[in-house]
């Protein structure tokens, strides 16, 4: 253990010269001498102020804050280009931050942070001066882990072993100092919640094939930005992208042990700094990813990302020391009794939701990107552990959840919770607070399990009409429930109707990875076949999947190249595979063009059909025409009974919508009438003969959207009168308008 300094309180006291000197003989007896620099700047140093924390440009130079409280003293470590280091004691601590302002060092300056102090891990605690640390507030990295074992803060056992004496100096990520500002990202489109249609896309998988963007701009932010992806965004109707991890993260040691990548970047080192592997020029990340949203914004899209607060790259205590572990473990991590970590989210540590220091960095965090990076939201993954201080029982009103919600800022936000964890008490699939929208993961089971023939329909109506039964009761709205079919972790929409199981080999972890409750049908063969019966019927469930999540109630999620037809193989966890496994194909098969014009019919339809995207629940209430604003039917033109609900073999629903009162608003706040609509949904493996409702319900049923043509263009164009018999085909939906 590092010898323990004498108290010198936390209000703001200097560090006294003795202190000094036992901080530099405890680091001199770990870090070779050679390494060390002068110490130039110690007569200069002013005390600067603790907040705001990170390194900012100012008064000649750049002021250092950084919180580690339970530090004894605190090093800020300039790198030049040669590799060369000079620390820099950090004069002053307040309320726990360690703070100095350097003068002459400017915007581009590469640094880290040494940090003196206890080493006990069975108190948690892990200082170790040997391990250079990135600033949690750089606003950009650089660099990656070299040497694993170097990284290990601690000597042959994690809990036992003595700390570790290997400097990582040149061996692990730097922190560089940035310059407030940079490219406008435009005027934020603030698209109403009920318009929304939101697309997942990654980064770098969406253009890296893309045959119209210029070849170094693919797999980068300007490849995002670039005209030709943001045309498909545009002509495809989404109103808001939604991108996977771009806070700057690492590979994790099992798979860097393994050769493996890892793809989809839920492994956050720096929850600050943009992603550098995404820039199209090195160091200019933070230009390029506002001129990327600023791109998207000019085109009236808006900007969501995916957050990863749960955890970190850092793992368990038998993981690397290169950022929060070393300044305080016990301030940013859930711990057990012995120094161990609990981990709730399946990825070795979680981040302490009840600290003060990590309600800070994720609120300072999301200010950050919205007010200088030009954000418009946020889908929280695994978003139940914010919710659980101490790793406790859930609490929609932790202090980091209403944190959230509560700044001025951030509550103007749209703000998606990923509603689990990676314990059964963290499914809270309709818990979470009056603000907060949700990923619907009871959406996309029932539909899945509806259309490969599991399932009746009772549960399926409340899906179709906004999830009441989740949000109504909470004064939320439809649209706060994000329904979706597919998501990146998982089958995409052409695996799922082509594979019964999963096939994750390439994956390196011999198929054990992945979830095996897929809820999918592969329509009589598994994986590509030649079968035009199968082919055809895959098709056509790929289609009713994709117009049942547009046309319910609620938002939208599609994923990046399922309008495409693209497929993973049957990998349902391709989180490590960043190759053509991932990457969107953008060379379009006939299959792939009919899919992704019926997916853009049905989405411009949604788009100009105010009914489609009710922003009130149906409640029941009367009509002009004296109907409710929302009937189901059975196949033989009548209302459904109660006893209908409960016969598990229904395979049909008729879903009819008043568009009269649909509630929906113009910008300026003016209500807006719509036709009113009959949604018939077919999960049967034989035709049906359904009946129309009659006269009262409407003079004419005109069909709009059909399932069992190719681009959703209705195989019977005319219109039908009440009361008239019309043959559904097997799996199938069908859409009609009613005017008003």
């Amino acid at each position: 253990m590092f010898p323990t300094r004498p108290e010198t309180g936390d209000g703001g006291a200097g560090v006294g010269e003795h202190v000094r000197r036992a901080g530099r003989a405890a680091l001199c007896a770990s870090v070779t001498p050679a390494r060390i620099k002068g110490m130039a700047h110690d007569s200069t140093v002013l005390a600067g102020r603790p907040f705001p924390l990170g390194a900012h440009p100012e008064a000649g130079g750049v002021r250092f804050a950084v919180s580690a409280p339970p530090a004894e003293a605190v090093e800020v470590c300039l790198i030049g280009e040669d590799g060369s280091e000079e620390r820099v004691e950090l004069p002053e601590r307040t309320f726990g931050v360690w703070h100095g302002l350097v003068p002459g060092v400017t915007p581009g300056q590469r640094y880290g942070y040494r940090v003196h102090g206890p080493y006990d891990p069975s108190r948690g605690l892990r200082c170790n001066p040997a391990k250079l640390l990135v600033d949690p507030y750089a606003r950009r990295v650089e660099g990656k882990v070299t040497d694993l074992d170097a990284a290990l803060g601690y000597l042959d056992d994690p809990m036992l072993g003595p700390p570790s004496p290997v400097d990582t100096l040149g061996k692990v990520p730097l922190s560089v100092v940035t310059s407030p500002g940079g490219p406008d990202t435009g005027a934020k489109p603030e698209v109403p919640f009920e318009e929304a249609v939101i697309y997942e896309l990654h980064v770098r998988g969406f253009t890296k094939r893309h045959p119209g963007v210029p070849e170094h701009l693919r797999g980068t932010y300007l490849g995002l930005a670039h005209p030709a992806a943001v045309e498909h965004l545009v002509r495809l109707g989404v109103t808001t992208v939604e991108l996977l991890p771009v806070h700057a993260f690492i590979d994790e040691p099992a798979l860097v042990r393994g050769g493996r990548h890892n793809y989809w970047g839920y492994s956050t080192l720096s929850y600050f700094a943009p992603h550098p592997d995404y820039a199209a020029e090195p160091g200019k990340e933070v230009e390029e990813f506002r001129t990327m949203v600023a791109a998207l914004h000019a085109a009236g899209i808006e900007v969501v990302l995916d957050v990863v607060y749960n955890h970190t790259c850092e793992g368990g205590p038998d993981g690397p020391t290169l950022c929060y572990r070393g300044f305080d473990a016990p301030g940013y991590y859930l711990h057990i009794a012995g120094g161990g970590t609990l981990d709730i989210t399946g990825c070795g540590n979680t981040t302490e939701a009840g600290s003060p220091q990590v309600v800070r960095l994720v609120t300072d965090s999301l200010r950050y990107w919205t007010t200088e990076m030009g954000v418009d939201g946020f889908r929280f993954d695994l978003a139940s552990t914010m919710g659980r201080p101490g790793g406790g029982w859930f609490d929609r009103s932790s202090a980091l959840l209403t944190a959230i919600t509560s700044d001025p800022v951030l509550s103007r936000c749209k703000l998606i919770a990923e509603p689990w964890d990676a314990t059964g008490d963290g499914y809270r699939v309709g818990d979470f607070g009056v603000q907060w929208a949700e990923w619907n993961g009871r959406y996309r089971d029932t539909v899945r399990d509806f259309w490969r023939g599991f399932t009746g329909v009772r549960d399926l109506a409340y899906r179709l009409s906004g999830s009441s039964d989740l949000y109504a009761g909470d004064l939320r709205r439809p649209w706060q429930s994000i329904n979706f079919v597919t998501a990146h972790d998982g089958f995409t929409l052409r695996d799922l109707v082509s594979y019964n199981d999963k096939h994750n080999e390439a994956n390196g972890e011999d198929n054990r990875d992945g979830t095996n409750d897929n809820r999918s049908w592969n329509c009589g063969a598994e994986g590509e076949t030649d079968d035009p019966a199968v082919l055809s019927l895959r098709a056509r469930q790929a289609r009713n999947l994709l117009a049942t999540l547009l046309l319910s109630t609620g938002t939208p999620m599609l994923t990046a190249g399922d309008e495409m037809w693209r497929t993973q193989g049957g990998n349902n966890n391709a989180y490590c595979l960043d190759d053509e496994t991932s990457w969107v194909d953008w060379k379009l098969s006939d299959e792939a063009e009919s899919m992704l014009a019926f997916a853009r019919r049905v989405i411009s339809l949604r788009a100009t059909s105010p009914a489609l995207r009710q922003p009130e629940f149906f409640e029941g209430r009367s009509t002009p025409d004296g109907a409710p604003d929302l009937v189901w039917f059975r196949a033989d033109g009548e209302e459904m009974a109660e006893t209908d609900w409960f016969d598990e073999g229904r395979r049909f629903l008729g879903m009819w919508v008043d568009g009269s009162t649909s509630l929906s608003r113009t910008r300026e706040g003016e209500l807006v009438s719509d036709d009113s609509w009959l949604l018939l949904l077919h999960a049967g493996a034989d035709p049906v003969p359904v009946v129309l409702p009659g006269p009262e319900y409407g003079h004419r049923y005109e069909p709009v959207i059909d399932s069992t043509t190719a681009d959703g263009a209705p195989a019977t164009p005319g219109a039908f009168t009440p009361g008239s018999t019309l043959t559904l085909p097997a799996h199938c939906l069908l859409l009609l308008r009613i005017p008003g």
